[in-house]
C-alpha cells in the first residue's frame, strides 16, 4: 500500500477526532473559576496518563531491543521469576499515581457541589428548560426572561435547576460544567465569569428533534451595565407609531402565550427585551430575516419546537418584525 492510500485512510479518522475535540473549545479557554478547576484537573490527568504512557512504552522498547533474539542464539533464553521488588514497585507507583488524581478530584467535586443558595452576596437564578429553549427567572430582581442569560461580572451566580417536560442538561463550556434539569426536580449549581464577554451555553442532553439546537448566550456585563439592564428592561418599551399595527397583531394572536413585561410568564418565552437579545429561536442572529423565516414557518426553522404556526400573512409578518424590533 502507497503511503498516500494509507494516509487517505486515515481521513476519516482525523475527521471524527476534529469534529468531537470542536466541542470542547470552551472548556480549554476558562473564563470562570469553576472552569478553570476543571481545566486543571484534565490537565493533571492528562499528564498523569502521559507520564504512563511514556514510561510503559518505553519499558516496552527498550525490553524488545535489549533481549531479542540474537544471531546464532538457540533454544530457550534463561527464565526468570517473578520479583518482589518490581511487583511493589508496579503497584505501589499507581497507587501514588491514583491518589494524586483521585484527592483534588474528591476536594473540588464537593467544592462544585456547595449549595450557594444561602449566600447573600450571590445573584440567585432560577433556570427552566423547554424544548426547546431557556427560561431564566431572577427571583430577587423580579425578571423573567428568556435565552440570554445576563449577569454581572465577579459576582457568584447560584442558579437552581428544573425541567418544564424531558431531562435537559444546562452547559456554559468556558464557564461551568454540566448540570442536568430533571423534571419535578431541582439540581443547584453555582458559577462566575471574570471578564466581560459573550459565552455559549449548549443543551448537554438529547432532548428531541431540536436538541442540537437548543442554545442560548450568558452575558456577563460590569455591574454598573448590569444594574441599568434589571432597570431598564423592567421599563415599558417604547412603541412607535411605525410599530403600531404589529403590536396590535401581537396583541391578538401572540399575547396568549408570550408575555412583554419581565414579571410575567407566558407558556412561551418572555419576550422582554427581544431586540436586544443575540439571537431568535436561540440560535439564529437576530435579524429581520430570520424573525420573519421564524414566524412564517416555525417548524422549518426548529423542527419539533411547540411554537404553532398562527397562519400570518406576508403582511402582518412585516409589522410584526417592525413591533419586535423595538421590545428594548
Amino acid at each position: 500500500m502507497s503511503r498516500w492510500k494509507f494516509i487517505w485512510r486515515l481521513t476519516p479518522l482525523f475527521a471524527v477526532l476534529a469534529l468531537l475535540l470542536s466541542g470542547c473549545q470552551g472548556a480549554f479557554n476558562p473564563q470562570g473559576s469553576n472552569a478553570k478547576d476543571q481545566l486543571w484537573l484534565i490537565e493533571l490527568a492528562f499528564f498523569i496518563m502521559i507520564l504512563v504512557l511514556v514510561v510503559v512504552f518505553g519499558i516496552f522498547f527498550y525490553v524488545i531491543i535489549r533481549f531479542r533474539k540474537r544471531k546464532g542464539q538457540t533454544g530457550y533464553p534463561k527464565q526468570v521469576e517473578g520479583s518482589h521488588k518490581l511487583e511493589v514497585i508496579w503497584t505501589v507507583i499507581p497507587f501514588i499515581l491514583l491518589m494524586i488524581l483521585a484527592i483534588p478530584t474528591v476536594l473540588l467535586t464537593f467544592h462544585f457541589a456547595q449549595n450557594a443558595n444561602n449566600d447573600k452576596d450571590a445573584l440567585h437564578i432560577k433556570v427552566t428548560a423547554h424544548q426547546f429553549w431557556w427560561e431564566f427567572e431572577y427571583p430577587d430582581l423580579g425578571i423573567r426572561t428568556a435565552e440570554d442569560l445576563v449577569i454581572p461580572v465577579g459576582k457568584k451566580i447560584s442558579v437552581e435547576l428544573t425541567s418544564a417536560d424531558v431531562l435537559h442538561s444546562f452547559w456554559i463550556p468556558e464557564l461551568a460544567g454540566k448540570m442536568d434539569t430533571n423534571p419535578g426536580m431541582v439540581n443547584k449549581m453555582f458559577f462566575n465569569a471574570d471578564k466581560e464577554g459573550v459565552y455559549k451555553g449548549k443543551c448537554a442532553e438529547l432532548c428531541g428533534s431540536s436538541h442540537a439546537l437548543m442554545d442560548f448566550k450568558v452575558v456577563a456585563k460590569s455591574e454598573a451595565d448590569f444594574n441599568a439592564w434589571a432597570k431598564q428592561i423592567k421599563q415599558p418599551a417604547a412603541i412607535s407609531a411605525d410599530a403600531a399595527k404589529g403590536e396590535e397583531i401581537f396583541k391578538n394572536k401572540c399575547l396568549q402565550c408570550h408575555a412583554v413585561t419581565p414579571d410575567q410568564r407566558g407558556f412561551g418565552p418572555n419576550l422582554a427585551g427581544f431586540a436586544n437579545r443575540n439571537t431568535v429561536a436561540g440560535f439564529r442572529p437576530n435579524e429581520p430575516e430570520w424573525i420573519s423565516k421564524w414566524l412564517t414557518d416555525p417548524q422549518a426553522v426548529k423542527p419539533g419546537t411547540l411554537m404553532p404556526n398562527v397562519g400570518l400573512n406576508q403582511q402582518e409578518v412585516s409589522e410584526l418584525v417592525k413591533y419586535l424590533q423595538e421590545l428594548k
